[in-house]
């Protein structure tokens, strides 16, 4: 029954927006029109929410259900907030005329037509944004590029370049043809490393064994490494017995190997070249705020000292916030992912980056430095949940290491 809340809230707000549809609109066939669509929302939303879910996530129609419950939310709630700011003018109205005219009585003053236009123009930014997300966001790939500079950099890694993904979440595809372009624009980076951030699935590790011949496919000239993120646990998921959660868990970490990737659990890789090194370091899941800490940087670290060139990865920014900003051991560089840049927002190069996920996490997507150490948050190439992307598109970053 976890949809009545919802429903309650949904109702409510329809009752309150259909004062702008019938401010608007005379014609009954259109008004009919609007509560069938509203009904049928109603109804896509209860069945996908007592839909048993494969994997026991938000994933084919219970996912489309909550896509479109949002996209109708956010268009009802400008029209609201719209209509509700007119009630009080109109309340205020009312009063003043019933305090300067003789035997007059309390009348509310009828809605004006041009509010409802400015209500339902504004709604329907979000509205249709929301659908786009849904329709072609969420495999709207791109690849971002930077350049950072270290002073303690090997010389003979001067130009290293690495590309990070994040957030894969394969339970949550649909479209293998889309997610194979997004792996051709990996191997397109050519670059010396390819380095996966955690969160390779929703809940369990059969939702990455139809994907595992594609994402197999991706390339580098020194190997492919990952870290786990909070999902591939498969802490979010009912299973019968720990001995089925714990044959899930080495599963995830067979396909990895079987993909040819190299599973970093709380350890670091040496990476040679011209005698020189530099040291990946890879952490089992450290988040905060409920999500578990498993990871032990100072086991992963344990033979490394802190003149070492460092490459942390780390699939909570809140690990990096909280501890390695600070850490004696100095990580030069962690990459992150989690936060999918809560797959919406708004950004303008150079002007302005926001998302509601920022009032979560301080570092959230794209590149901070602090101590004089950087931390790279990927907004993420898969999706969860909310099956789209909008402004927060899925990201491939290719990051080249600079001698300062």
């Amino acid at each position: 029954m976890r949809w009545i809340i919802p429903l309650i809230i949904y109702i409510a707000l329809e009752v309150y927006a259909y004062q702008a549809l019938r401010t608007l609109v005379k014609s009954k066939y259109l008004v009919a029109g609007y509560i069938l669509l509203s009904v049928a929302v109603i109804g896509i939303m209860i069945y996908g929410f007592n839909k048993p879910a494969e994997g026991g996530t938000f994933t084919g129609i219970r996912a489309y259900s909550i896509g479109f419950f949002l996209s109708l939310m956010s268009l009802k709630l400008v029209l609201v907030f719209g209509m509700f700011l007119e009630d009080i003018i109109r309340f205020f109205q009312a009063l003043f005329n019933l305090s300067t005219t003789t035997n007059a009585k309390f009348n509310l003053p009828a809605r004006r037509k041009f509010i409802s236009q400015i209500a339902l123009g504004v709604g329907a930014i979000p509205f249709l944004s929301l659908l786009y997300g849904m329709y072609k966001g969420k495999y709207n790939y791109k690849v971002l590029k930077y350049e950072l500079a270290f002073e303690d950099l090997p010389s003979a890694f001067d130009g290293f370049t690495l590309t990070q993904i994040s957030d894969i979440h394969s339970g949550s595809f649909d479209n293998e043809e889309k997610v194979k372009y997004g792996i051709d624009l990996i191997n397109q980076q050519s670059s010396d490393v390819v380095l996966f951030t955690g969160d390779l699935v929703n809940n369990t590790s059969q939702e990455m064994e139809g994907w595992k011949s594609v994402f197999k496919n991706i390339k580098a000239r020194n190997g492919v490494y990952s870290v786990l993120g909070n999902h591939d646990y498969g802490d979010y998921y009912s299973w019968n017995s720990k001995t089925e959660k714990k044959r899930n868990f080495k599963r995830l970490k067979e396909i990895q190997k079987e993909m040819g990737w190299r599973l970093l659990l709380d350890e670091s890789i040496s990476l040679e070249k011209d005698n020189q090194k530099i040291h990946l370091v890879g952490v089992e899941n450290w988040g905060k705020g409920g999500f578990q800490q498993k990871g032990e940087i100072d086991k992963a670290s344990q033979y490394l000292i802190s003149s070492d060139f460092k490459i942390l990865l780390s699939h909570d920014p809140s690990h990096w916030d909280e501890i390695i900003k600070n850490h004696p051991k100095n990580f030069q560089l962690t990459l992150s992912g989690h936060t999918h840049g809560m797959q919406f927002g708004i950004e303008i190069p150079g002007w302005l980056k926001w998302s509601p996920v920022q009032f979560r996490y301080p570092q959230w997507a794209g590149v901070y430095k602090e101590n004089n150490r950087f931390l790279h948050v990927n907004r993420g190439f898969g999706f969860l949940a909310y099956p789209g992307r909008v402004g927060m598109w899925p990201e491939i970053t290719v990051i080249k290491l600079k001698k300062a």
